[in-house]
């Protein structure tokens, strides 16, 4: 239903702004078969003109398509088409750059937002003014090819649109990580880019150490991670609230079987929540305890860093020392050869 709507204020616009718009003029009116037309037209041109001066702002002749006109014809409220007429007009590039809003504001409406989500999206992410629309309809295109049907597309593109700034390489890079790194199926692919979008623009070296982690050191597996979110958090959060468990006996690193002597707690249960429930419910503990451990963990990491950093200085030097002997080496048989000639 939203489409509709949203293809029917496209057409609209696109029909007003072939009719106002239109080369051949009659005065400030485009000639019309009719002279009731021309005349309904003049008048309600001339309102909107009036309306529009009074917000301080006037039509620019050069650069009919983003106009006030336009914007208002599209469903913007005049407070919206002033917020966005006034981001546009920032924009570098002049009128290119003008005629790339345009195709975004007109691909964001076909694919069924309202003028109001719209408006919010441009907020978040003012980069969308500037890509090509035939760019914008690849990604989003691809995004349908994941498995992101029509209400699942509309929200991830509301809550994340810098998903539609990401090149297609990138993202099908990524879900190739996720399904032969993580060997994540491909409708589990699909629910983590509905559920984490943000996943896209992630380091991939970074984002498997914290699978590996979860997978190897809490024993999870791929569908109760899908299930907890597990990539809408941090390293150090999903590290922080397992180690906590685990030292307070409430955690076990299953074995080679998968067994463990203690029933653990669900993933979903230790990261899905906030600390507060964490701690009253599913910790034991109180909030000065869980602070006290989050700085002395922090210590301990610091350490960690430091010693391995240490080790892989060693290792350099090493190779060093040995690459020098091997050098001497050889040159002391070149002087040998040399002294027997």
């Amino acid at each position: 239903m939203g489409t509709r709507v949203a293809a029917r204020q496209v057409l609209r616009w696109t029909v007003m702004k072939a009719a106002v718009f239109s080369p051949l003029r009659c005065g400030t009116c485009p000639l019309q078969p009719l002279r009731t037309g021309c005349r309904s037209l003049c008048s309600s041109q001339n309102t909107n003109r009036a309306s529009h001066q009074s917000h301080g702002l006037r039509l620019q002749p050069g650069d009919p398509e983003l106009s006030l006109l336009s914007l208002l014809d599209m469903g913007f409220t005049d407070s919206q088409a002033q917020r966005i007429y006034e981001d546009t007009s920032k924009l570098r590039g002049g009128s290119a750059a003008c005629k790339h809003a345009l195709s975004t504001l007109t691909a964001l409406f076909v694919l069924g937002l309202n003028p109001s989500s719209v408006l919010k999206l441009l907020e978040k992410c003012p980069e969308l003014y500037t890509v090509r629309e035939s760019l914008l309809q690849q990604r989003i295109g691809n995004l349908r090819k994941l498995g992101l049907v029509e209400g699942s597309l509309q929200r991830v593109v509301s809550h994340f649109p810098q998903i539609i700034t990401v090149p297609v390489k990138t993202v099908k890079s990524m879900v190739m990580f996720l399904r032969e790194k993580c060997l994540f199926t491909v409708q589990q692919v699909t629910d983590i880019l509905r559920d984490t979008p943000a996943v896209v623009l992630e380091n991939t070296d970074k984002l498997e150490y914290k699978f590996q982690y979860v997978y190897f050191r809490m024993g999870v597996k791929q569908a109760e991670m899908v299930k907890s979110r597990l990539f809408r958090y941090t390293l150090d959060e999903v590290r922080s609230r397992h180690s906590f468990m685990e030292r307070r006996g409430l955690y076990q690193t299953p074995d080679k079987k998968g067994q463990t002597i203690i029933i653990n707690p669900k993933l979903d249960s230790i990261l899905n929540v906030d600390q507060d429930t964490f701690l009253t419910d599913v910790a034991k503990a109180s909030a000065e305890e869980y602070e006290v451990f989050r700085r002395l963990l922090a210590r301990e990491w610091q350490e960690e860093e430091r010693l391995h950093g240490t080790v892989e200085a060693d290792s350099d030097d090493d190779d060093e020392v040995e690459e020098d002997e091997e050098d001497e080496e050889t040159r002391g048989k070149g002087g040998y050869r040399k002294k027997r000639k």
